[in-house]
């Protein structure tokens, strides 16, 4: 399963992210991933302030979104960070590495992201391929849109044809480690917040205790 938000970012954080990537230093993408030659990107260095800052800015989108933080149960969110494909670059079929570091700890990669910086008519290629059994589901969002998906789905950045694709990406380390588990309490919050004005209380009280108690049996803190 995996969750679309559109307007994760406002148009005016899209356009601070983007500005603060115009002043970033940015380097090969392969110096985070030397092993994979078919991931061809430009990453911020790691000690640029600009991508700091666009990173952090970000992190509030995570704060006041409740559908995303349903969707992902987080634990821990990696800073996210700015990543341009320019013509001629793109990620082949991959699943996200399961540990990354994050500061002196190592963070378990649960769900990935991408949030979409630039007008999708901008440039050629560059779609979001996520692999569903035989089935691909292309994704190419809208500027400040979010997709979160499984970290153990096999996915990839279709190469960029023309202009420049800019988003951002983290990985969140979720409460809840199996995807269905999560998938499971995201739905029955999802009924309750949308039948809330029509539902019995007594039948809206019981949904929210399951909800609740499985929680509480999966969670992981």
């Amino acid at each position: 399963m995996f969750l679309q938000i559109e307007h994760f970012l406002t148009a005016a954080e899209v356009d601070s992210v983007r500005e603060l990537a115009r002043q970033t230093r940015f380097i090969d993408g392969r110096s985070s991933n030397p092993h994979n030659p078919t991931k061809r990107s430009l990453i911020p260095d790691p000690t640029d302030p600009h991508a700091q800052r666009a990173g952090q800015l970000a992190l509030g989108a995570f704060q006041r979104s409740e559908m995303a933080r349903n969707f992902v149960v987080p634990r821990r969110i990696a800073v996210p960070q700015v990543v341009r494909y320019g013509a001629g670059m793109g990620y082949g079929a991959h699943v996200d590495a399961a540990f990354m570091t994050l500061g002196q700890q190592r963070l378990r990669s649960d769900v990935s992201c991408t949030v979409f910086l630039g007008d999708p008519d901008s440039y050629e290629g560059g779609e979001l391929v996520i692999y569903l059994g035989s089935q691909q589901v292309r994704i190419k969002g809208k500027a400040g849109e979010a997709v979160f998906y499984p970290s153990t789905t096999l996915h990839e950045v279709a190469p960029v044809t023309s202009g420049e694709r800019l988003v951002m990406i983290t990985f969140i380390e979720s409460q809840i480690v199996a995807a269905a588990e999560r998938e499971v309490l995201f739905r029955l919050n999802e009924v309750r917040v949308r039948e809330a004005e029509t539902m019995d209380p007594v039948n809206r009280l019981r949904l929210k205790a399951a909800a609740e108690n499985l929680l509480r049996m999966w969670a992981r803190l």
